[in-house]
């Protein structure tokens, strides 16, 4: 945290930093330029003008590298310039504005495109090469001629490979935030088909138990006068469905609430639940899957949003079982007196590829969150397992 916030104080106050290394760059270069040696500076015998001469590079240095984030491609050419002019008056290369043309060079072709960095870094390179063999006393030939322009070309590259990493790196993590808004979404709409496909489930359920209403209402109209004994057992069959009624009403507004929207699920499929498990379990023998199941407890029937999540949730695990193991998983289904517990457990088989969207998981939780239940998902020692515990207190059978 702290480093963070040292980070964004260096970027509010850019220009000031760069100023303060610029006066202690150019003060500690003379410094050491000059210390203990009395010959250095031009060779030129007026001492007066070659003060001037260092007067001029240390001003164009200052300028240059406090200035060099906001015109780097003028302040190249402006330290060229004063070089070119500098070795014309003096025959002199001027140590300093080597340097500085250096670090301007780089932030130059760090911040700009690679064709114009070369366009313009390789111009003054040329430049300050021939005026180095017209006005040098060294010819055309000089070693330090051509070090200069060799550290030159290399500053550039660097600049400019900086550049290209940088840019590479902003475009990586790009990507990576554009993959991650796009699965959230995805995910966002899954959740949503999911929860429309548990409410029209329930909507099944619901409008069974509203049609038992029905034939029972006309049932016990029918025989109020001719046989009114009957007419209680009737009665009975009514409160008992308007109650499952009331009660899966309940679950689909529990699914239905959110804010996420989705598309509808246009699949026919009919509703599903626990007592079809035997014909899930064949289907999965028949295509390749060896299911070794388990029942611990009396069967028995469940609210219709339980009933459900938990066939889909032991519908979803042996797809995974089947898709990313090795032919044969074990199936166990607990019935307790306040809850049913389901565990999955498969061997992962060497080939599979690693890893999946997530989505069976997302449904599968939403499955068990509509029910006030959880369900857990854990890769360990080379087995995958599949656990979920549903409330499901017993259900009197109308």
């Amino acid at each position: 945290m702290a480093w963070g916030k040292v980070r964004a104080w260096t970027r509010r106050h850019a220009a000031l930093i760069d100023a303060v290394v610029a006066v202690a760059f150019v003060g500690l270069f003379f410094l050491g330029y000059f210390r203990g040696d009395e010959d250095h500076g031009p060779p030129i015998e007026r001492v007066d003008f070659a003060a001037a001469v260092h007067v001029v590079a240390a001003a164009t240095a200052l300028f240059a590298l406090a200035m060099r984030r906001r015109w780097p491609e003028r302040l190249l050419i402006l330290d060229t310039a004063v070089s070119i002019g500098i070795m014309a008056a003096t025959g002199y290369r001027h140590p300093l504005l080597i340097v500085t043309w250096l670090i301007v060079a780089y932030t130059f072709a760090r911040r700009t495109n690679r064709g114009r960095a070369w366009l313009v870094a390789g111009a003054c390179i040329a430049a300050m090469f021939v005026a180095a063999g017209l006005f040098g006393g060294s010819g055309w030939i000089a070693p330090d001629a051509f070090g200069v322009a060799a550290w030159s070309i290399a500053m550039v590259a660097i600049g400019d490979a900086t550049r290209s990493r940088r840019a590479y790196i902003d475009e990586v993590e790009e990507r990576a935030r554009r993959a991650e808004e796009t699965r959230e979404e995805e995910a966002r709409r899954r959740v949503a088909e999911e929860r429309l496909r548990i409410a029209r489930e329930l909507h099944d359920v619901v409008a069974h138990h509203i049609a038992v209403i029905n034939v029972q209402a006309g049932a016990a109209a029918h025989v109020l006068r001719t046989r009114p004994e009957a007419v209680g057992p009737a009665l009975a069959h009514i409160r008992r469905a308007a109650d499952t009624v009331m009660q899966e009403l309940g679950s689909v507004v529990g699914v239905l609430r959110g804010d996420d929207g989705g598309g509808l699920d246009e699949s026919t499929e009919p509703t599903r639940g626990l007592a079809r498990l035997a014909d899930l379990l064949d289907s999965f023998a028949a295509s390749g899957l060896q299911v070794e199941h388990r029942q611990i407890g009396a069967a028995r029937d469940l609210p219709a949003v339980v009933d459900l999540a938990a066939y889909r949730i032991v519908q979803e695990s042996l797809t995974n079982a089947h898709k990313y193991g090795t032919g044969r998983a074990s199936l166990a289904i607990t019935y307790a007196p306040d809850a049913v517990r389901i565990e999955v457990d498969n061997a992962i088989a060497e080939d599979a590829l690693p890893g999946g969207s997530g989505y069976g998981l997302v449904g599968m939780r939403e499955r068990a969150a509509a029910t006030g239940g959880t369900v857990t998902a854990e890769a360990a020692g080379g087995r995958f397992a599949v656990r979920a515990a549903l409330p499901a207190t017993a259900k009197e059978t109308p």
